[in-house]
């Protein structure tokens, strides 16, 4: 279901503007101040669980992006740059260790800048030792997921910023039968937009299933 969600509007690339902060809200000052030209400390980890917006502002960052959980090995990391970013590195494999402990003390010497991303902080990981010691030497923040009421009101807020207006039973009926992250609510969101203007319909339960029945049968 969430990827036939997805498959409904082209993906919008992962920015600060589109990333629904929550509660997050000092995670996100910390990191841009990490982010700031005149900031020296060379390694910025965040950790929190699966949905909590780890790999959306590791991409937004403009970084050199890897992720470990596809290449355990870090096989492809471009060895040029000064600014990376490693997602899931608690999947890191034994060769993918040695790879991003060396990159850290390239980067150290260069001056260069590593974001890093896990579901444990970097004590927890399990990893080798020295690997370990380098991530959890720089500053480490948790994001926290955003909680139901807070995805109703960000979607709330979607709504109101396209001048749509939603019945409460449209947003009932979205938490109950489609994914509760907030990629796949804001592009269902504007799947019900496009899918109302092209046929010239308010924006009512039976439209939302219509919208749900095309993507299963496109």
């Amino acid at each position: 279901m969430r990827q036939l969600i997805l498959d409904l509007v082209p993906d919008a690339p992962p920015s600060f503007d589109n990333f629904v902060a929550g509660s997050n809200a000092e995670a996100l000052t910390g990191l841009a101040a990490w982010l700031a030209p005149a900031n020296r400390e060379p390694v910025f980890f965040l950790w929190g669980e699966t949905g909590a917006g780890k790999s959306h502002l590791l991409q937004a960052c403009q970084a050199s992006y890897d992720d470990a959980r596809v290449d355990p090995d870090l096989a492809t990391l471009a060895p040029e740059g000064d600014f990376h970013a490693i997602d899931h590195v608690d999947a890191l494999g034994e060769s993918g260790q040695v790879v991003l402990f060396n990159l850290i003390n390239r980067q150290r010497g260069s001056g260069g800048r590593l974001l890093a991303a896990a579901s444990v902080p970097p004590l927890r990981l399990a990893l080798r030792e020295d690997l370990r010691t380098r991530l959890g030497s720089g500053l480490i923040y948790r994001l926290q997921p955003l909680s139901d009421a807070e995805k109703l009101a960000a979607l709330a807020e979607q709504a109101r910023a396209r001048g749509l207006v939603l019945p409460p039973e449209v947003f009932n009926y979205l938490f109950l039968r489609a994914p509760r992250d907030m990629r796949s609510l804001t592009a269902l969101l504007l799947s019900i937009d496009r899918y109302s203007l092209e046929r010239q319909r308010p924006i009512t339960l039976p439209l939302l299933r219509e919208v749900l029945q095309t993507s299963l049968n496109s």
